[in-house]
């Protein structure tokens, strides 16, 4: 496994630039990979179960040559029905060695996450918000004990 603070940044990088954020999209990808092992062998459904913390559900979107697109969630109670908080759809560049947060809620549903919100002005402060999070909650899950186990017969039809 190779760990993310290997990552060397190139001088000077300026926090919060467009650099610094295709940094972030490597750390990110590289997080990703602590949860599995080849995003080309992942089932199309999956929940990671472990104790003291929420299922956490992984779903493939779509699956292309270079990309892959991801949706990772947990489901909290509101009422009766269940709510996807954070909801995140991840774009993982196969290529680059990259992973992008695409889209999540521009406001978090769920009272525990909504303390993170604060709108950031321009596109470039949004990817920033987005990936930022991306990167805590892998974290999380990775020290949580979360993993996805690739599909046996999904991985060699990938080869």
């Amino acid at each position: 496994m190779i760990a993310d603070g290997s990552i060397a940044l190139p001088r000077p990088t300026q926090p919060g630039s467009f650099t610094a954020l295709m940094h972030l999209y490597e750390s990110n990808y590289l997080r990703l990979h602590w949860l599995f092992d080849d995003v080309m062998a992942l089932r199309d459904h999956q929940c990671s179960r472990v104790a003291g913390d929420l299922p956490l559900h992984l779903e493939v979107i779509e699956r292309r040559p270079y990309t892959t697109t991801l949706r990772m969630t947990y489901y909290f109670r509101d009422g009766q029905a269940p709510v996807a908080d954070p909801d995140l759809a991840i774009r993982v560049y196969h290529d680059a060695g990259l992973a992008e947060a695409m889209e999540c809620r521009s406001r978090h549903l769920h009272h525990a996450l909504q303390r993170f919100h604060a709108p950031p002005a321009s596109e470039l402060g949004r990817r920033w918000a987005r990936n930022g999070m991306l990167n805590k909650w892998l974290e999380y899950c990775y020290d949580h004990g979360h993993r996805f186990p690739a599909h046996p017969g999904r991985a060699a039809a990938a080869r």
